[in-house]
């Protein structure tokens, strides 16, 4: 590898490269949920009134429908990105990183699922 010299030394530790694409993704993330959250509001704004029939009856169509679908699964998982950073940056100790970060998935992906499963309900008129 080297022969002492400081690149020699970190040659062969690990891969920097996954930093560049975890970047990325937080940008594409952050670029969905902006082209979405636009797409959702200009469309709620369009609707005659706010009442509850007017809104599920928007919301079971299947574009509204697959919109708020994605919408849920890229705030979520832009969140659990720039969380997942966060936590690897300030949180030293392994163990409570360790913790931290199953807690931090766990939170996600149960808050994902639960936003689905009521978008499924809305779309397909189960929540009357």
């Amino acid at each position: 590898m080297g022969n002492g010299t400081s690149i020699g030394r970190v040659r062969g530790l690990g891969s920097a490269h996954e930093g560049a694409h975890h970047w990325l993704v937080q940008r594409f993330t952050a670029i969905g949920n902006i082209v979405l959250a636009l797409f959702l509001a200009l469309s709620l704004a369009l609707l005659p009134n706010y009442s509850f029939a007017t809104v599920t009856g928007w919301a079971s169509q299947t574009l509204p429908a697959t919109a708020l679908a994605l919408l849920i699964v890229s705030v979520f998982w832009h969140a659990r990105l720039g969380l997942q950073v966060l936590v690897e940056d300030y949180v030293h100790d392994a163990g409570t990183k360790f913790g931290t970060l199953a807690l931090l998935n766990l939170a996600t992906i149960g808050g994902g699922a639960f936003g689905l499963v009521s978008i499924a309900r809305l779309a397909l008129g189960g929540a009357a």
